[in-house]
């Protein structure tokens, strides 16, 4: 780590610590050419994916637009807090594990349908119905029949 006050490359590590949750190193360092003392904080860098929109630009993917989008297609629907956070939990989850450094808005859409099937079928009907643009009726027909428990005589 190089000194911050005289440019040396030459420092040494004088005490380590951990905060409270255990996701950041805090280290004191003295310089061996100035003999000045300095703490550097070290934390894993967690970087999901771009989100590549249908226009072709890119956006930074982002949490609370996601969270807006779910608690829209919830409204009014008996899911907890909980259950919306763990549903964001796992698709951020996903798209740290893809590797990816860009992913598709039309591949987030997939993510947020997949966990919406899970929570709801109401919710995830009506975000279905925005996200796939149902032309007609029967569009709409189809998409309730696959969350549609089948009924056997």
């Amino acid at each position: 780590m190089k000194c911050p006050f005289c440019g040396a490359g030459d420092t040494a590590v004088a005490d380590t610590r951990l905060n409270d949750e255990g996701d950041i190193v805090r280290r004191r360092r003295k310089c061996n050419a100035c003999d000045k003392r300095f703490t550097t904080y070290e934390r894993a860098e967690i970087r999901l994916p771009q989100v590549v929109k249908k226009n072709g630009s890119r956006i930074e993917f982002n949490r609370d637009k996601l969270r807006a989008s779910l608690e829209l297609a919830l409204r009014k629907r008996p899911v907890s807090t909980e259950s919306v956070d763990a549903a964001i939990a796992e698709i951020e989850e996903k798209l740290l594990s893809s590797g990816e450094r860009e992913i598709t808005s039309q591949q987030v859409g997939e993510l947020v349908m997949r966990e919406l099937r899970k929570l709801d079928k109401v919710a995830y009907i009506r975000f279905a119905s925005v996200y796939r643009n149902f032309e007609d009726v029967d569009a709409f027909s189809r998409a309730v029949r696959e969350v549609s428990p089948s009924k056997k005589s």
